[in-house]
């Protein structure tokens, strides 16, 4: 019954167009009221999930991202890219991608690449005889890759929920991001075959040499961050704080781009923050009531019985389940409600809890494409000025393709163990 009532009133309120938050705080209400367990536990329920040592390192990166895009380093990440790849055919739609990577391994959040980058290279790809509808869902695709690519905040927010190593996690993001981006790469070539593109001039080896030098320090972040994690130098709680005070050392000393009336605009990371921490608070909660109610150990050994012990049925059924979740609910969400369920059936069938992490991630990446809750999505068609009808089908190749590279993840575990095997 307390399944019941968590996922009927959960449904009603977000029906209702009630925030996510809002609707799992209520949900978990609901259902402690129906079964006498009382409110006076949640506070302290909530203290402890979002009190945890781990998730310090969410605040710090958000701040770190705000402050080295407030620096400009997102123009000189572009150019440097449009330095190397985009005198080639469908040469912006490269950069969009190449450059999307690079910045993901600054501010780990997708909807921070997307309003970073898009507004930049949505009309510069427009202007250049791409499709909008191409051009924006290319920009919000390329974007998700920001949660995959280390440093993630959403990898830190499943090591914290699943007690996994999130320096694990982060290097075994690597390869999976990079295999994202190739597959977006392909499909975005395939979408622009027959569009009337203007090439680019090739960049001299001196022009590709100057926009390095410029992007240099840039690129040095995500360096010194997982040097410095992997070389056992610092955590990446620390590496998080760490990111913050290089970044703004780097754009108020290097690149002298950060101006003292901007550190007013770094406010914005608190509310960004606020917005995390309360969905985690609620999400937590939710979690909590299906723990102590038996829910989420009940749907474990459901999950372990239907997929038989199959470890390939049951991580098809998880692309299935974390697919449909991120159409719905956000990362942090989706990963505290969830992941109780199936990271203790799949470590019983054997499946290691990295590898499961970097396919949650994945699957939720494509979730923050998927309407009605794809907040990639979103930003793009703000940026691109269209509505979600008009940027479907040119959704869809990249929807493809990150499925494609997603099957690839899922059911080839080197590609996600081989670089933590190193550590």
């Amino acid at each position: 019954m307390t399944a019941v009532i968590l996922v009927c009133v959960f449904a009603g309120l977000l029906s209702l167009n009630v925030p996510i938050a809002i609707s799992l705080g209520m949900a978990s209400i609901a259902a402690l009221l129906h079964n006498d367990l009382g409110l006076a536990m949640i506070p302290s329920n909530v203290f402890s999930a979002t009190s945890k040592f781990a998730l310090l390192a969410v605040p710090f990166f958000i701040l770190a991202g705000n402050i080295m895009e407030k620096s400009g380093i997102s123009h000189k990440l572009i150019d440097f890219a449009q330095a190397l790849v985009g005198h080639r055919k469908c040469g912006l739609a490269l950069v969009c991608v190449v450059v999307s990577c690079f910045f993901a391994a600054i501010s780990g959040s997708g909807p921070a690449t997307v309003a970073a980058l898009g507004t930049i290279i949505i009309p510069a790809m427009i202007a250049n005889g791409y499709r909008k509808d191409t051009s924006s869902a290319l920009m919000a695709s390329a974007g998700a890759i920001g949660i995959i690519i280390p440093p993630s905040i959403t990898f830190v927010i499943f090591g914290a929920i699943s007690g996994t190593s999130i320096g694990k996690l982060f290097m075994a993001g690597v390869i999976p991001g990079l295999l994202v981006g190739l597959g977006l790469a392909v499909a975005a070539m395939w979408a622009s075959r027959n569009s009337p593109l203007k090439l680019l001039p090739k960049a001299s080896t001196a022009d590709v040499w100057r926009a390095f030098k410029d992007a240099f320090w840039g690129l040095m972040m995500p360096v010194i961050i997982l040097g410095g994690i992997y070389g056992g130098i610092f955590t990446p709680t620390e590496a998080a704080a760490i990111s913050a005070v290089y970044g703004f050392a780097v754009g108020f000393f290097i690149y002298r781009t950060l101006k003292v009336k901007e550190f007013y605009d770094m406010a914005d990371s608190l509310a960004q923050t606020a917005v995390v921490m309360f969905i985690m608070a609620t999400a937590s909660l939710f979690a909590w009531v299906m723990t102590v109610e038996g829910v989420a150990s009940a749907s474990s050994k459901l999950l372990v019985n239907v997929s038989n012990g199959n470890p390939i049925l049951f991580l098809m059924i998880l692309n299935v389940l974390l697919l449909a979740a991120g159409c719905v609910l956000d990362t942090a969400s989706a990963l505290y409600i969830f992941a109780p369920i199936y990271v203790p059936a799949g470590i019983a069938m054997g499946v290691d809890p990295v590898h499961l992490g970097v396919i949650s991630i994945v699957n939720l990446a494509i979730g923050l494409v998927t309407p009605p809750v794809g907040v990639n999505l979103f930003m793009s068609c703000g940026i691109g000025g269209l509505n979600m009808k008009e940027i479907a089908k040119g959704l869809i190749p990249f929807l493809v393709s990150s499925i494609l590279a997603l099957l690839a993840i899922t059911y080839i575990p080197w590609l996600s163990l081989f670089l933590p095997g190193l550590m």
